[in-house]
């Protein structure tokens, strides 16, 4: 498996192609390309991995060579330990991860790139297309946008998030029907069960630190005072797809952050809640093939 070492930890990645010579999912080192096609780089959310983006990546490998990674203490790309001083110092403010971001792609000598991110992961390259526009040509957005700070209930939030971040024990993984439960508030539609139970496997497998660092950086006063602004400031095309049924970042934070930029366009899917990739494809790679003026997929 293919690992690049960002600020001392080791990062996952992978690419996935329509070339056969990229079978194993790795592309050279030094940015040499299979193709000359352009690259569209994937960013999971919260507590997840490149895992559940594969199939909208394989769905687009006829315009794009796609790259998918694992951020920092999440996935495949976890924390060496015990965590030296150098590491540890890094935090996990979201800002430091649009920062991973831009040292993976200079690793492999990508210069410019179009961004597919989620949740969390949304917030990650709002953030990095602000700080590194020249090597962004188009975003989009999946389950993003903007909220209010309330302190009673981020306080809440953030203690009910310390408990189960800190209860992730692997038995949870071998119970019965467990991963249809973790997923039920994030789903409208079901979606397969391979895709259920990786969900579940990476929330479990996640770095304690990673895990509660970010909620606390991605969920507080800082954010929400200040990812207004970024979305205010985005430089690039950008496509916001919210889920009709998203609890957890419902649509209509998204059109709060959309009516911020003209450069923001929102679609809103029916019927789905907050993973619209999976549990919709075909409407979602519509959506991204329109946006992008890509040719619609046929048959």
């Amino acid at each position: 498996m293919p690992y690049i070492n960002v600020r001392g930890v080791d990062h996952y990645y992978e690419w996935i192609t329509a070339s056969e010579q990229c079978a194993s999912g790795e592309k050279p080192l030094d940015g040499n390309p299979v193709s000359d096609k352009p690259t569209l780089v994937f960013i999971h959310g919260w507590a997840g991995s490149t895992r559940y983006w594969e199939t909208t990546a394989r769905s687009l490998t006829d315009q794009f060579d796609c790259l998918l990674y694992d951020l920092r203490g999440f996935g495949r790309s976890l924390l060496p330990r015990p965590i030296p001083p150098d590491v540890e110092a890094l935090g996990y403010e979201l800002e430091g991860y649009a920062d991973d971001l831009a040292l993976l792609l200079d690793a492999l000598n990508l210069k410019r790139v179009y961004l597919n991110a989620h949740s969390t992961g949304a917030s990650i390259a709002v953030l990095f297309v602000n700080r590194y526009p020249e090597q962004v040509e188009q975003v989009i957005l999946t389950c993003s946008g903007i909220f209010e700070y309330e302190a009673r209930s981020f306080k809440l939030f953030h203690q009910a998030s310390k408990y189960v971040v800190g209860f992730r024990p692997d038995w949870m993984t071998k119970i019965p029907g467990a991963d249809r439960m973790f997923m039920t508030r994030f789903l409208r539609r079901p979606i397969a069960a391979a895709a259920r139970k990786a969900f579940l496997e990476d929330f479990v497998a996640a770095d304690y630190e990673a895990a509660l660092g970010t909620v606390y950086t991605a969920v507080s006063q800082k954010a929400a005072e200040e990812m207004p602004q970024e979305f205010a400031q985005l430089p690039v095309p950008t496509l916001l797809i919210s889920g009709e049924y998203d609890q957890i970042i419902p649509a209509e934070l998204g059109r709060r952050a959309a009516g911020l930029n003209d450069r923001i366009q929102q679609v809103v899917m029916t019927n789905t809640a907050h993973f619209p990739m999976l549990e919709d494809a075909e409407t979602y790679l519509q959506a991204l093939r329109q946006f992008l003026r890509l040719p619609q997929a046929i048959g």
